[in-house]
């Protein structure tokens, strides 16, 4: 898979690139959760950007982010605790 842009296409600036947890709502108004995602976020245009390639394979082309949070075992491997 192509790898996530380090700036974001819309202003510029750089894109925070991490694994997300995030919330997906789809077109039928169901929601759809995906764990440890890589993406990029724009932390002044407030928007994620994933590779086209990996919402394709999601199943996600008709889908919003509605809410997205760094994944907890990047912040524990950060920590140094590792996710057992």
């Amino acid at each position: 898979m192509p790898s996530i842009a380090l700036d974001c296409p819309e202003c510029g600036r750089p894109l925070v690139n991490t694994r997300y947890d995030a919330t997906f709502r789809l077109a039928d108004r169901t929601e759809r959760l995906c764990f440890g995602i890589p993406a990029g976020l724009c932390a002044d245009c407030h928007q994620l950007y994933m590779d086209p390639e990996l919402i394709e394979l999601l199943d996600l082309d008709a889908g919003r982010c509605v809410f997205a949070i760094e994944s907890d075992t990047v912040l524990q491997a950060a920590a140094g605790l590792g996710a057992e």
